[in-house]
Order: structure tokens, then C-alpha cells, then sequence
């Protein structure tokens, strides 16, 4: 490992052991362990930990029987396409969109796994890393750090560290890394690529133009779709928080809370769409010598890429009739499931616990809501250059 990546980089094995000896000890490890796995044999657990001397067995020994339990108590199954294509020494970037917090990365890694390759490395904001202890069970799983919230001469260094790890992530230690296509998630689901992350990720590689320093990191789309958000009511209730106060700022609680019901809460069908390398159309672009129109180039490719790449589900289908006041899609579904559809976002709304929540502000987070459902399908209808509704 260069010395230059060490403080953003997973652990390296030969130091797994002191790192995980220090995890097992902090309270905090042991209350979320007894949080996800109430039933679980914790001073058990820590003794099979300490035998585990990689990160790699980690992942297999122990991630594996976690992400797979989580699947079953919070989805009704993983699925993934385009996996298939690869080999363990396939290695790419992995740009998604953003839906969870914590699983995003961690089902994919669970796919793959699954098809017999090695889990990817994970690009993870430091504001979630609210405990030493949480940092160390990030790095000890393949985490890559990314420094947020810096003043612009350290963003800058911040940016091209973390942009020469990724390239030498994929090229020499031949890693896969995944990386969302924006810092945070899109709250109202409306996917699209930041020139930012394009503009970081070409601080690093070969070549005179944005595209060729970015065809070695072998940019791969994967577009993810969950049936249902677990948290689309706390995005609805931000929605209204800043309606109601335009200055309102999420807390250090409201990202933990996040990030819990992200993880334990109910999904529906999850399915991974793996693309193809974009390499095939960056090489047309190497003449583009404008960054800003070349990165611009780039997102709209990904962009494409993904929405092309949504599974869509009967409550897509609902909900772009229901914010376009139409019947277009009415074959997809039946009068049951928007019964239930309509059923399960009462319940939502309902979770809100914002004090004097007006009829007329419940209406305003349910149509929220709505357009979080409906946005896949707006999207993926553009992709395919149909005809959508205008908002």
C-alpha cells in the first residue's frame, strides 16, 4: 500500500487482526450487534472474529451470513443482472444510484459474492462515521474513506487522494470499487450523475483528456431498484421541515436514524442491474478537450445508462398514473395493489412525527412520496425516448 493512501484505504490485511481486536471491545460494536441480531451469541461471535485474519474472510465468513439474514427479514430477495459477464479478475468502477445509505454498496457486494467473486471496495462519506469504532468496521469491510465538508484548498487534496486511490485500487491492487453517482441520495428519486464525482474521479489516470483518464477505471452503470424505501417518510419529512423552514438542517441523529431504518426496514424486491463498461463511448469523446462539456458528457451517459437499467415494479406504475393524472400504465397493476399501495403510504405519513402536521401538509408529503415512486419510470420512459408527463 502507498503511504499516500493509507489514512482513506480498508486496513490492510496484515493489521486486520489489531484492528478487529480493538473493534470487539467497544460498547457501541456490541449494542448494534444485539440491535441487528437480537438472537445472536455475542461473546461467541467475538471469539470467531478474533480467528478471522482478512478482509476478504470477513466478508465471506462473516458479512455474508449478516447480508443474507438482513435479506430475508427486510426483501423479498436480492436479484441481480449482468454479473454473470464477470470473472474474478473483472475489475471496474461501479457507479449506481443511491437509495440506502448502508445497503447499496453492501447487496452488491452480496451479489457478488454469491456469484463467486470477490466483494468490491466502498467509497463512504466520513460524515457517517460518527464513532472511531464505526471507521474501523468500515475499513476492516473494504471501506474507502471520503473526507467531506472541507475547506476548498483540502477538498481539492482530498479529492485527488481519493481519486488516485480509486485508480490505483482498480489498476494495480485489481480491486472493483463502488461509488455513488452523487454525494447523498436523491430524495425525490430523480437519479442523475454529478459532474463533481466525473471531475474528482479524472484528478487521477493516464491521458491527456477528462475521457481517457477515466477509461482504465472501467466505469460500469448499475442501476439499483427497491420496490419500497424504507425511508421515503423521513424524506417526505424533510420535504416539509424545509417548507416550513427553508434553514432546516438534518442532524448527526437524523443520519443514524437514516441509516437504521435503511437497514432494518421493509423493502420489497431489490434488484442490481449491472451494465457495460462505458469505455466503448468515452473513446469518442478523448477529442473533447473542455472538462466541463466532457464531464457533462459523461454524466449523461451514466445517467442513461441507469435509467435504461431501473426493474420496475407495480408501484412505479401506480404512482407515474397518480402524479400524471392518467391511466397510461393502468395494464401494469391491479385495483388490489393500488389498494395496497394507498394503504402502505397512510401508514408512511403516518410515521411522521413533525407536531401539527395540517391535512393539506399530509397531502403535500404523500404527493412527495408519489413522485419518489413515479421518478424511475419518468426516467427510464426519457431514456427510451417515449413521451412523459411534465411536472
Amino acid at each position: 500500500m502507498k503511504e499516500e493512501f493509507k489514512e482513506i484505504a480498508p486496513y490492510e490485511d496484515s493489521s486486520f487482526k489489531h484492528y478487529m481486536e480493538r473493534l470487539v471491545k467497544e460498547p457501541g460494536f456490541e449494542n448494534a450487534i444485539r440491535y441487528v441480531m437480537p438472537d445472536a451469541d455475542f461473546p461467541a461471535l467475538v471469539q470467531n472474529l478474533l480467528k478471522i485474519e482478512s478482509k476478504n474472510d470477513f466478508q465471506q465468513k462473516v458479512m455474508l451470513g449478516i447480508l443474507m439474514l438482513l435479506e430475508s427479514k427486510t426483501t423479498a430477495g436480492v436479484t441481480d443482472s449482468g454479473l454473470e459477464k464477470f470473472s474474478p479478475d473483472t475489475n471496474v468502477l461501479f457507479i449506481t444510484n443511491h437509495r440506502d445509505i448502508v445497503l447499496d454498496a453492501s447487496f452488491l457486494g452480496l451479489a457478488m459474492i454469491r456469484k463467486g467473486l470477490p466483494a468490491q471496495e466502498v467509497a463512504l462519506g466520513d460524515n457517517l462515521l460518527i464513532y472511531d469504532w464505526i471507521e474501523d468496521l468500515v475499513r476492516l469491510n473494504k471501506g474507502i474513506i471520503v473526507k467531506r465538508n472541507l475547506r476548498l484548498t483540502k477538498a481539492l487534496e482530498a479529492a485527488k487522494q481519493l481519486s488516485g486511490y480509486i485508480h490505483y485500487c482498480i489498476n494495480q491492487k485489481h480491486e472493483s470499487v463502488w461509488i455513488a453517482q452523487r454525494e447523498g441520495r436523491a430524495k425525490d428519486s430523480n437519479d442523475v450523475t454529478q459532474e463533481s464525482v466525473i471531475k474528482m474521479l479524472a484528478l487521477g489516470g493516464e491521458g491527456a483528456s477528462l475521457a481517457e483518464k477515466l477509461m482504465d477505471l472501467n466505469i460500469t452503470p448499475t442501476a439499483i431498484s427497491y420496490e419500497y424505501d424504507p425511508n421515503d417518510f423521513l424524506k417526505a419529512k424533510e420535504f416539509l421541515a424545509r417548507r416550513r423552514d427553508p434553514e432546516f438542517k438534518k442532524s448527526q441523529r437524523d443520519d443514524l436514524l437514516s441509516m437504521e431504518t435503511g437497514i432494518l426496514g421493509k423493502k420489497g424486491r431489490v434488484h442490481f442491474a449491472v451494465g457495460e463498461s462505458i469505455n466503448r463511448h468515452l473513446s469518442q469523446l478523448t477529442e473533447i478537450t473542455d472538462k466541463v462539456e466532457a464531464a457533462k458528457k459523461v454524466c449523461a451517459l451514466i445517467d442513461r445508462e441507469l435509467h435504461l437499467g431501473y426493474r420496475i415494479y407495480p408501484v412505479n406504475f401506480i404512482a407515474y398514473d397518480t402524479v400524471s393524472h392518467g391511466d397510461r400504465f393502468s395494464s401494469h397493476y391491479t385495483a388490489a395493489e393500488v389498494e395496497s399501495f394507498n394503504s402502505y403510504l397512510d401508514g408512511q405519513i403516518a410515521k411522521v412525527d413533525l407536531p401539527d402536521i395540517t391535512p393539506e401538509e399530509k397531502d403535500f408529503m404523500r404527493g412527495k412520496i408519489m413522485e419518489m415512486y413515479a421518478n424511475p419510470l419518468r426516467n427510464q420512459l426519457i431514456a427510451q425516448g417515449q413521451e412523459v408527463y411534465n411536472p
